[in-house]
């Protein structure tokens, strides 16, 4: 079977309009290079989850470099309106936690190779650093 060409923008926003704003899942993955498909649930990007207008915020606030002014410029609105609705999205995706705890493992290789005492072990590993 050829690879079937890839969706385009207006692909994206017409399911979009159609879901509403609904979850949905994607059941069907085609890789275009070789026609593989795979069959799950899989579950879609944080990006993706937004709706198409914050889609469409989030892509113009990256053209401008992350500038405010330019935001208010492009959009027409004020600069508690950018920073409202940076905030209102934000809300709404998932970050990575910048500051994770250590593993367990890491934890006792320090220890043993004296990078840390006993006390400071049981500290990290009770997430009181």
């Amino acid at each position: 079977m050829p690879p079937l060409p890839p969706r385009k923008a207006e692909d994206w926003q017409a399911l979009t309009g159609l879901t509403q704003g609904r979850s949905f899942v994607v059941e069907r993955v085609r890789l275009l290079e070789s026609g593989i498909a795979i069959e799950g649930a899989f579950d879609l990007p944080q990006l993706a989850r937004l709706s198409a207008e914050d889609q469409i915020f989030v892509a113009a606030f990256l053209r401008s470099h992350g500038s405010i002014k330019e935001m208010e410029t492009v959009f027409g609105v004020s600069y508690p309106t950018v920073k409202a609705r940076l905030n209102r999205i934000a809300s709404a995706l998932e970050f990575v936690d910048l500051d994770p705890k250590p593993p367990h493992a890491d934890v006792i290789e320090r220890l043993k190779r004296g990078e840390i005492t006993a006390d400071e072990a049981i500290k990290i590993l009770e997430g009181q650093k």
